[in-house]
């Protein structure tokens, strides 16, 4: 009996214990560090990744096909407008421009010898007709037989008709002619395009083919892309945006490019091109993308080009863009982590917030050293700080972190501590 007695004490005193425990937990203290709402410069960017690539790159085909004989260029070549990059076997169109030649002397001379048919029809037409203007009158005046007036008539009317009949042959020839000219000088271009030149001074940013392969003529179809001329002293960094950012940016926007192969560099650049149309993209991701150029402006790398004394970027490297959309000298602001958004238990806290504010936004500040919840309106942001259009005032201190005590242990009225922000750094972030 005593021994029962003595189990219900000890356990109503471990029930007690439990209570206590439970109730000292729930108030335990949270560690803090504030900060003050105050006005500040927040410039708002949009960040993307992309690869340079030059602003103009153009595609060199062959318009004949054939065997690459000679290549006169290697890879990062420069080369100036009308230098000669490579040429195609020739044989096979110096053939076609004899045949050619010979075509237009053969009608010719069929021209030379129809006209000679034309003048002598043309004196037999003529002494036709003299003969039956002679015989008409003859024959009206009833001198001669009808029989030797019709036979006159006839021999008339025959002769008008092979004069028309050897015009429309010298007629034909001449188009002949024209047709075979227009044929000759197909062949002789076509010869000359076995020769390929730079249409412009650039450097070879990509050499496709070497010599000895055939090539295919870009004649009603696809031909083979023989090789890439590009001005690398004109580069730009294409970037995909999506389309919650898009909206934020604008032709001429000022930019900060960072490329991976120069870390300790920072290359300005403007936004020279923003797509109308979304890049294709799979339906399984269903992101919405959208192409912006970003020009690399020469004066920030000029120093890079003169030590290397070459351009010193290369198609293909790998770049980070910060597009700056946004700017402003003076806003109320606070840093981005101390505005928060959490489902409250409290039901009055939820409404205030909602009604105050469409994107239940909320920042802590400190009344009485305990934590309250403010509804905040937002605007533009920064890496850093995020602007605030409604809720708060300048000179409010507020409670910036840490980051899990605001967005998990943190509620109104809850016990707290305030301690410097570098008591939450890691041994090794401290200075």
């Amino acid at each position: 009996m005593k021994r029962f007695k003595l189990y219900i004490i000890i356990g109503v005193v471990l029930l007690i214990i439990a209570i206590l425990f439970k109730t000292c937990s729930g108030r335990a203290t949270i560690k803090v560090y504030t900060d003050v709402v105050a006005y500040r410069s927040v410039l708002e960017t949009v960040n993307a990744s992309g690869k340079i690539q030059p602003e103009t790159e153009i595609k060199i085909s062959s318009d004949v096909s054939g065997e690459i004989t000679e290549m006169y260029v290697k890879e990062g070549q420069h080369v100036k407008k009308g230098d000669l990059l490579c040429r195609i076997k020739p044989d096979n169109y110096e053939s076609l421009l004899q045949r050619a030649q010979a075509s237009v002397k053969s009608t010719q001379a069929g021209l030379k010898s129809t006209l000679a048919l034309l003048d002598q029809a043309k004196a037999s037409f003529e002494n036709a007709r003299l003969i039956y203007e002679r015989q008409k009158s003859l024959f009206e005046n009833k001198l001669i037989a009808q029989q030797d007036f019709e036979a006159a008539l006839t021999q008339y009317k025959s002769a008008e008709a092979n004069v028309k009949s050897i015009e429309s042959n010298v007629l034909s020839a001449t188009y002949g002619i024209e047709g075979n000219e227009a044929a000759l000088k197909e062949a002789r271009n076509n010869l000359e395009k076995t020769f390929i030149y730079a249409p412009a001074d650039a450097t070879i940013s990509k050499l496709s083919v070497e010599q000895g392969e055939r090539v295919v003529g870009v004649s009603g179809m696809s031909g083979t892309e023989l090789m890439r001329l590009a001005n690398l002293n004109e580069m730009e960094v294409s970037v995909e945006i999506n389309e919650i950012d898009i909206v934020k940016i604008h032709l001429k926007d000022s930019a900060i490019v960072d490329v991976e192969a120069y870390p300790n560099e920072r290359i300005r650049g403007i936004v020279t091109e923003i797509a109308n149309s979304s890049q294709n993209t799979s339906s399984l991701e269903q992101v919405t993308n959208f192409v912006v150029k970003v020009r690399l402006i020469q004066e920030s790398y000029r120093h890079l080009s003169v030590a290397q004394e070459q351009s010193p970027f290369r198609p293909g490297m790998s770049a980070s863009v910060s597009i700056m959309t946004r700017f402003k000298s003076k806003c109320l602001s606070v840093p981005i982590q101390a505005v928060i958004s959490r489902n409250w238990n409290a039901d009055t806290i939820k409404k205030q917030i909602q009604k105050s504010t469409e994107s239940n936004l909320g920042v802590f500040i400190i009344l009485n050293n305990k934590p309250v919840l403010k509804p905040v309106k937002t605007g533009i942001q920064d890496a850093q700080f995020i602007e605030l259009t409604a809720g708060l005032k300048a000179g409010e201190t507020i409670i910036a972190g840490p980051f899990d005590a605001l967005n998990e242990t943190l509620k109104p009225q809850s016990e707290i501590e305030i301690v410097e922000k570098d008591a939450f750094l890691n041994p090794s972030e401290k200075p």
